[in-house]
């Protein structure tokens, strides 16, 4: 039986594709109609900064705002100190508090592009899960929480499962995280009666741990809602590129990179991408992914333009098109380009190509820049490059140094002072 939502974000949510699992479709619908709901997502500040591999999650934090809910962002200031083992191989390399700190400084820079924060009834709010962690008593947390967790039910969960199959140690302090973060939708409802906690679909077990956690202390009902783990039509992992991890955060990856990994979209996954991070209305969602043959490219630009304007803004978005346009279609160097600076120094008996291509980041390592160039991919001020040995002075630095990887990427290599 197909489900039809009444109400705006559910509506929202299915049409776009954001719709993995949700605990209760028909109870969500009526609680979403009847007022403000408030949502949440939470986030460990594991790194400096967000990247592409948590936007999906944010679109959809955006979208509930859009449509009257309450999005709330939980940074995991707690949580961070005990690293979730969802999924992973091995343990997250644990953080001091002045790291975490940090980090949670940087992510929120990137949620204000995306959310309205205030004091109103729809605006966004920021939290801290460490407010009620770092202060937990731990004899009555286990007596007033940890007997209501199943060690059995909780080694079932697949991304636990997965692990121990793999005969992967997984610490205690791991386990503790799904307890850790059920008692965070806890909290949240009884401070601020947030009825919705949203994630990524390898987060369903936490999820229905903190739904089963509240239902157990205070008999109330509330929601979980998952999303899709993307990945590309060619299969790789949502979120990498050839260079790592694709950041939200132009000191850490420049938005011509951000504008270019957008460009550089698969055919098959523009009208995906374009419902999925992008504000247009679907019908011209629809209708840029209809284009055939050259003309995709046009919607390929409009993608890069619109996600690269919510994020960095419409100025940044244009000299990026406009960098792209001069680097393919006129051959030209392009003012928006990643650029390694060099000193003196540095060329001062000589510098190896292929140091600057890994400096540059268009090659991962030497051996990676070696097999580049061996294979014809490598140019330099548009020109092919054939010897990896080849070393450039200083005198080679007058003007910019274009490098380029292919025909997509490229860098520019100057020399200060």
């Amino acid at each position: 039986m197909t489900f039809h939502p009444k109400s705006d974000f559910l509506g929202v949510v299915m049409e776009r594709g954001f719709l993995a699992d949700c605990t209760d479709l028909q109870a969500l619908d009526d609680a979403l109609r009847a007022g403000v709901v408030p949502a949440y997502i939470g986030y460990d500040a594991t790194a400096q900064s967000l990247h592409v591999g948590h936007l999906l999650n944010i679109m959809l934090l955006r979208w509930l705002q859009r449509t009257g809910g309450k999005p709330v962002t939980l940074m995991g200031g707690g949580t961070t100190k005990v690293g979730d083992p969802s999924f992973r191989a091995d343990e997250r390399p644990l953080l001091s508090p002045a790291q975490i700190d940090a980090n949670i400084a940087g992510m929120s820079r990137v949620f204000a592009r995306y959310l309205a924060y205030g004091d109103g009834a729809t605006d966004a709010v920021m939290l801290n899960n460490a407010e009620w962690l770092d202060g937990l008593n731990y004899l009555e947390f286990l007596r007033d929480i940890g007997r209501h967790f199943s060690v059995n039910r909780m080694l079932s969960f697949e991304s636990v499962k997965s692990r121990l199959d793999r005969e992967q140690s997984l610490s205690f302090l791991e386990f503790n995280y799904m307890i850790l973060q059920a008692y965070d939708f806890l909290e949240l409802y009884r401070r601020h009666g947030v009825r919705l906690q949203m994630g990524g679909s390898d987060q369903w077990g936490n999820i229905i741990n903190g739904i089963d956690l509240t239902r157990r202390v205070l008999d109330h009902e509330i929601f979980g809602l998952t999303t899709p783990l993307l990945t590309t039509s060619d299969g790789r992992k949502m979120g990498k590129s050839q260079g790592g991890a694709v950041w939200l955060d132009g000191a850490l990856l420049s938005p011509y990179e951000f504008w270019q990994f957008w460009r550089n979209t698969t055919d098959a996954d523009v009208g995906r991408f374009l419902r999925l991070y992008t504000d247009l209305p679907v019908e011209e969602c629809d209708r840029l992914a209809a284009l055939g043959g050259s003309e995709i490219n046009l919607a390929k630009i409009r993608l890069a333009n619109e996600v690269t304007g919510l994020l960095h803004g419409a100025e940044a978005a244009a000299a990026a098109e406009a960098t792209a346009r001069a680097v393919f279609e006129q051959g030209g160097v392009g003012d928006d380009l990643p650029t390694v600076a060099l000193t003196a120094g540095e060329v001062e008996g000589g510098i190896s190509v292929v140091q600057l291509f890994t400096r540059a980041k268009l090659a991962a390592s030497g051996k990676d820049a070696r097999r580049l160039i061996a294979e014809g991919g490598a140019r330099l001020n548009d020109a092919a490059l054939t010897d990896p040995g080849l070393m450039l002075g200083a005198g080679d630095f007058a003007q910019p140094v274009k490098l380029s990887a292919g025909r997509k990427r490229h860098a520019l290599v100057v020399l200060e002072g």
